[in-house]
């Protein structure tokens, strides 16, 4: 973003795919310093999923059928949903505001029940099927960390897609336990396969980008997320890592120092120009 931000100009919409970590007001801010408000849309998910295969292929399991969005500031909302549905198609439903994108990203939360049972897969290097080893105890953690997420948007007021929903909508399987959605999607052919190392986004980024911020939310609303807490303390033990320490962002927006209300506002309008 720091790259980026000397080169927008008025004529450009920033799309943020996907949103996480408050990463779209951290830009906002860079641009308010020289004077700039462009639309940032952000995503609460990306468009497709897959995985790398070589420097020049990719296997895609899916295309999302839907995806939450919001534009920063509020007011550019319609142009930013309109651009995403001219670039992408109809998939695009309008949250409110960035607080909801905020809660709506459950890779995050996904990615640590599923990294977390299946480390010493991922240590190994192992070929596995990540489907298929959402087991119905991972399946359980799973829907035990989407429910600490839905109580924080409660306690916001907010509306957000609920995991059910996420894999329904992701993948394309009836509505089930989150261990037979997931078993369903392996056995038609489109589980994915699991993170062959350690050193992967799947905790790298989302622990510190995407586990954080909710507990951080929880914090705020009164609404603790223990399980989200306890999975930055455990990956942080595992990997002998500070990972609350590597988020840059949550320290640069100085979050800890905003109320739920200077938050909410920052949310929607982003950062006014003096």
């Amino acid at each position: 973003m720091e790259a980026l931000a000397p080169h927008l100009e008025a004529r450009h919409t920033i799309v943020v795919s996907s949103h996480a970590s408050f990463g779209a007001l951290y830009l906002a801010r860079l641009l308010a310093a020289r004077g700039l408000v462009l639309p940032i849309v952000a995503w609460g998910t990306t468009l497709v999923t897959g995985r790398r295969q070589g420097d020049a292929r990719v296997a895609v399991n899916t295309v999302r059928s839907r995806i939450d969005v919001c534009t920063v500031p509020e007011r550019f909302s319609a142009q930013g949903l309109a651009l995403c549905e001219r670039l992408f198609g109809k998939r695009f439903v309008a949250r409110d505001g960035l607080l909801a994108i905020a809660l709506s990203n459950l890779n995050p939360q996904n990615h640590m029940g599923i990294a977390l049972a299946n480390m010493t897969r991922m240590e190994h290097g192992e070929s596995w099927s990540q489907g298929w080893n959402v087991t119905p105890n991972v399946g359980r953690l799973l829907e035990a960390l989407d429910r600490e997420r839905l109580a924080i948007a409660d306690a916001l007021g907010l509306e957000v897609r609920t995991i059910f929903e996420h894999f329904h909508l992701s993948f394309h399987v009836p509505v089930a336990s989150v261990s037979a959605m997931n078993r369903e999607m392996h056995e038609a052919g489109r589980g994915g396969t699991g993170p062959a190392t350690a050193d992967s986004r799947y905790v790298t980024e989302d622990v510190p980008y995407g586990l954080l911020p909710t507990v951080r939310l929880g914090e705020m609303t009164g609404r603790e997320a223990t399980l989200h807490r306890a999975g930055v303390d455990i990956f942080s033990a595992l990997y002998g890592r500070d990972f609350a320490a590597e988020n840059t962002l949550l320290a640069a927006l100085e979050l800890d120092t905003l109320s739920l209300a200077e938050l909410r506002a920052r949310a929607k309008e982003g950062y006014i120009l003096s």
